[in-house]
């Protein structure tokens, strides 16, 4: 079995969820938890962390800094797909949750040494 991917999903906040009317964001939040909710019960994540900035941003965000992010190790690509699929197919009404959050994932390896690299002692 191979070594799970590190993938930190970044959410941006978009500007149709700023353009509701105060106080309807609830179908947004509401839909928000089962997303999360829906990523901890996905076969083949392990979520280990999030991390809400909306305290120290306020508005959309079209790219970094991300409004919130999840990190996870998945283990395939195709895992990593059906995550942010789950913008596409949980409802908000008669939209879908990526018509206010949109989704990028990173990919990459938790930050070790690797195998091949030496170091040397110090003294």
């Amino acid at each position: 079995m191979s070594a799970p991917l590190r993938v930190l999903f970044c959410i941006g906040i978009n500007q149709n969820f700023f353009d509701l009317p105060t106080g309807q964001g609830g179908a947004v939040w509401k839909a928000t938890v089962q997303l999360l909710d829906e990523i901890e019960a996905m076969a083949g994540v392990r979520v280990l962390g999030t991390i809400d900035d909306d305290a120290h941003m306020v508005g959309p965000s079209d790219g970094w800094p991300w409004t919130a992010y999840v990190l996870a190790d998945v283990d395939t690509q195709e895992t990593v797909k059906a995550v942010c699929n789950l913008f596409r197919t949980i409802p908000v009404g008669e939209h879908s949750l990526w018509r206010y959050a949109k989704v990028e994932a990173r990919i990459g390896r938790p930050l070790v040494v690797r195998d091949d690299v030496e170091i040397e002692a110090t003294s």
